[in-house]
């Protein structure tokens, strides 16, 4: 007899129906083809003692499970449910009138438990597109599943339970989450706030600037200076995420298996600070199977480099081209997958080994050469495409001490968002650009013209700092966005100035 059941594989983020055909006949033999990997042919074992435990068993006969299709690697142990479910109904031994309804997924124990499992976001999404009649997975996973409108989600914790659902011995509710109450739940649990921050008033106006236009930042300057303090607290002044980005990103997260049993929907933006001896692969993503890296899991949200030149330079360089094109690709022999990386970055570092170096009162220890050498470890494309660099100074006791109140995040974030607006509706036909950090050079020609005063401005920083042209574009946007943040409808020359001191690095006087 011939059942189908239906599983499901990723791809990237995104997910592929998987029939299961399942047909039993004369001999014995147990054939699974349609390219498995290990942990799905150890199924056998896994499904053989937990059909055992309630009762049942996978018949003495010859047995030949077909995934198809048969040209895409089958990865994982979640298919366990999957194949079980087929062995039963193709055996006779339960009912299977409304087995392909479902698409069912769920890696057994030995006792008929489910342990959790990758990408049940994806995966719901995939099936709800195919108008299947529901998902059945793990207990755990069903509320991240169950954000999903239009499809029904049953989460079950052992195999019994389906099996009495599909014999009609039991029921399974269908899990239920709100969109809208989960994901404004969280939005105000915050403890960092721009509130704690003594001084700094500078460094706060460039966070507030990068804010506003998605703007990549380094912050430079000697320990114990607030780098770190700082960059913390820069997501707590980014708008809010759109119910469609808080999708795509828990989608990712979903597939490196980053969720927890309770949430169902990533509210915050994400803030990622990978240690410094991290590998290229875990940073992009990669692996011989493809898992989304840190710069993916901080799509949409931050990625915070603390201590730049610590990381290796390999690491360092494979960042440049997803910072351009904000999406990952990897290629494989047999396939290529493409991971989202739109993401903010963040990078702090010393000046100098020491850590002193233009320091306003402590001498620095390190020769000129180390400094050089030091400051050399980040390459000159990748600072090019870091759009503010923002010189960090000690604060003093007395703004450490006083007793007024600093702004809050929330009043910062209102200016950021009101800014965000006025981009939203600039680019509201570009459906790929949403910051003017996203700007192509086009763009940057007809948004950003700058009058004769200006010109004379830019020219003068171009042949004094000795500019690139990336670097000359950085410059636009950053204007382009003080100019927003301002109710400005042109760039004025306050503005280009102000966008110029934000390139510390390239002025005299950092060992250049």
């Amino acid at each position: 007899m011939l059942i189908k059941t239906f599983g499901s594989a990723l791809r990237g983020v995104d997910a592929i129906t998987i029939t299961v055909e399942v047909n039993i006949g004369r001999g014995v033999n147990f054939l699974l083809v349609g390219l498995p990997d290990s942990a799905v042919k150890e199924s056998q074992q896994r499904i053989d003692a937990a059909l055992r435990h309630h009762g049942y068993k996978i018949p003495g006969k010859k047995i030949v499970i077909n995934m198809a299709p048969a040209d895409i690697r089958k990865e994982g142990s979640a298919y366990d449910l999957t194949i079980a479910m087929g062995i039963l109904a193709a055996s006779g031994q339960i009912k299977a009138e409304s087995i392909s309804d479902y698409v069912i997924m769920g890696e057994l124990s030995l006792d008929g438990g489910l342990q959790s499992m990758k990408g049940a976001l994806p995966i719901a999404i995939q099936a709800r597109d195919e108008g299947f009649k529901g998902l059945i997975l793990p207990a755990q996973n069903a509320a991240e599943a169950a954000i999903v409108d239009g499809l029904e989600v049953y989460g079950i914790k052992n195999i019994k339970d389906l099996i009495d659902f599909f014999e009609g011995k039991g029921e399974l509710k269908a899990h239920e989450v709100s969109q809208l109450g989960d994901f404004g739940a969280s939005l105000k649990n915050t403890e960092l706030d721009f509130e704690d921050v003594k001084g700094q008033e500078n460094i706060k106006r460039a966070l507030e600037i990068a804010a506003a236009g998605g703007h990549n930042v380094i912050l430079i300057g000697p320990p114990g200076a607030g780098k770190t303090m700082l960059a913390r607290r820069l997501p707590t002044i980014l708008p809010p995420l759109s119910l469609d980005e808080a999708l795509e990103t828990t989608k990712i997260h979903s597939v490196a298996g980053h969720l927890s049993e309770k949430e169902s929907l990533i509210s915050l933006r994400p803030f990622r600070s990978p240690h410094h001896t991290i590998s290229d692969v875990a940073l992009v993503g990669g692996g011989g199977y493809p898992q989304p890296g840190e710069i993916s899991l901080a799509h949409h949200g931050v990625l915070f480099l603390d201590e730049l030149p610590e990381f290796k330079r390999s690491v360092l360089e494979v960042m440049r081209q997803p910072m351009e094109e904000r999406k990952v690709t990897i290629s494989r022999a047999r396939f290529t997958v493409d991971y989202p990386a739109s993401f903010m970055l963040v990078a702090s570092m010393n000046p100098c080994p020491c850590g002193y170096y233009n320091h306003p009162e402590k001498d620095c220890m390190c020769a000129p050469p180390i400094v050089h050498r030091y400051l050399n470890k980040i390459s000159g494309p990748l600072l090019d495409r870091i759009d503010l660099h923002v010189e960090v100074t000690p604060v003093d006791f007395e703004k450490l001490s006083e007793k007024r109140l600093n702004e809050k995040s929330e009043l910062i974030r209102e200016r950021v968002m009101k800014a965000r607006k006025v981009q939203e509706d600039r680019f509201k036909d570009q459906k790929e650009i949403h910051a003017n950090a996203m700007m192509s050079s086009r763009q940057l020609r007809e948004l950003c013209r700058i009058d004769k005063a200006g010109q004379a401005i830019l020219k003068q920083a171009m042949e004094k700092l000795g500019l690139s042209a990336r670097a000359y574009d950085r410059i636009l946007k950053v204007s382009r966005t003080i100019a927003d943040l301002e109710g400005s409808v042109e760039i004025e020359s306050g503005h280009l100035a102000e966008a110029i001191q934000y390139r510390s690095l390239d002025r005299e006087g950092w060992a250049a």
